[in-house]
């Protein structure tokens, strides 16, 4: 409403004032005015409220915060409060667009969070690309919010700056490219391996991209019990013996490729169990025809998959992307929301692989007991997903000690 008010849609058929002829196209006429507005909680009808809500009845919860910091969570949005943190070089498809251009991404998270969650989050456009800049940044914002999402960050920075915060914040820092996809691809893997009468410790992956996501996946997968996974890049498979690898391509080819593989991103494929693709690109049919019986495909790169569903149907038991007009929709909504509902809830001080592991069983579960090819995961809009993982990742939160409530 507060949107409408500020910057009212316009009825008119004819170009926008803008030049951009919004008034055509029905995404330009839902994001005039923005997605979201701050809204009172508490009313402010009269002399009575008014001195109850500001001076001088604010001055009373001011001084007991000061004599006891941890009333914050108790007396402010604090603890109910994501802020959403991008620099705008890694939007969606879109790559590096910048701070501004950014926003409506930004604030499409937001009502995410407040939609599938319950959780307020603020989006937050920061003008620098500069990883100690943003690191600076976020710590001297964080007073007021519970927890941080990093968002549409590019790799390799975004490793760091996740990492950092960290360390320097007593509140959940998570980077949702990074472990939002992962979870969500493990509780999808999780009972893709199930319907097909395997464990995980059975199956041998193949993830096409080094990036954020892919090396989360990876990351996670090996907590998991993968039987073994290797990652690939534009050069092909990281492995040890390569001599160009970045400090976190290193580290990636120390914890996975337990077999010893070299070559393509086709030798890897080649009686593989899995395929995970977060690149974009396009895989050859020939290579797809090489992996081993009852194979499951998750090809996440959006709009185009890197093995289209046709073409995957043919060898695969089990097809995932990450669109919406495909079965089993890789959709990281599924995973933040109830994520950082759960930590907030018992105000952990930070988002542990425990809690990232729980999340994906919990997910995973909800669709147990339906499980087919068409549905190795639940939708984003069943309204059983973000209870289960809230839910679970509380308990998880409590059980390494992370928990403050």
């Amino acid at each position: 409403m507060a949107a409408e008010i500020v910057n009212p849609r316009s009825d008119s058929t004819d170009e926008g004032a803008d030049g951009v002829g919004a008034s055509f196209d029905p995404a330009f006429a839902l994001h005039r005015g923005g997605k979201m507005a701050i809204q009172a909680t508490v009313p402010v009808r009269d002399r009575d409220d008014l001195s109850l809500a500001y001076t001088p009845g604010v001055a009373k919860v001011c001084s007991a915060i000061a004599e006891r910091p941890e009333l914050v969570h108790d007396y402010t949005w604090k603890s109910q409060v994501v802020a959403v943190v991008t620099d705008g070089t890694a939007v969606l498809g879109l790559g590096d667009i910048g701070p501004e251009a950014s926003l409506p991404v930004m604030e499409g998270k937001a009502i995410l969070f407040k939609q599938f969650g319950g959780v307020d989050a603020v989006p937050l456009a920061l003008a620098t690309t500069d990883a100690d800049e943003i690191i600076e940044t976020v710590v001297r914002l964080a007073p007021s919010f519970g927890g941080v999402n990093l968002e549409d960050i590019s790799a390799p920075r975004c490793f760091e700056i996740e990492r950092k915060l960290q360390e320097r914040l007593d509140i959940p820092v998570f980077h949702d490219d990074q472990h939002g996809t992962a979870v969500v691809t493990l509780a999808a893997l999780r009972n893709a391996a199930k319907l097909t009468d395997r464990a995980l410790g059975q199956l041998r992956a193949v993830i096409s991209g080094a990036g954020a996501a892919g090396v989360a996946i990876a990351k996670i997968l090996i907590e998991a019990g993968i039987g073994d996974v290797a990652v690939c890049d534009r050069k092909g498979i990281v492995s040890a013996g390569r001599g160009d690898l970045t400090e976190v391509k290193r580290e990636l080819a120390g914890f996975t490729n337990k077999g010893g593989r070299t070559g393509s991103l086709e030798d890897a494929l080649d009686g593989a169990d899995v395929f995970i693709g977060v690149s974009g690109g396009t895989v050859p049919e020939s290579a797809v025809a090489t992996m081993a019986k009852n194979s499951l495909i998750f090809a996440m790169a959006n709009p185009t998959p890197e093995i289209h569903p046709d073409v995957a149907h043919k060898y695969a038991a089990v097809v995932a992307t990450g669109r919406s007009d495909f079965p089993n929709q890789i959709n990281n909504v599924l995973a933040f929301p109830g994520i950082f509902a759960g930590a907030m809830k018992v105000r952990a001080s930070r988002i542990t692989e425990g809690m990232k592991l729980a999340a994906a069983e919990a997910l995973a579960a909800v669709v147990a007991d339906e499980l087919s090819a068409e549905c190795v995961i639940p939708s984003p809009f069943d309204e059983r997903v973000a209870p289960a993982v809230s839910a679970a990742v509380a308990a998880a939160a409590r059980a390494e000690g992370v928990a403050r409530a």
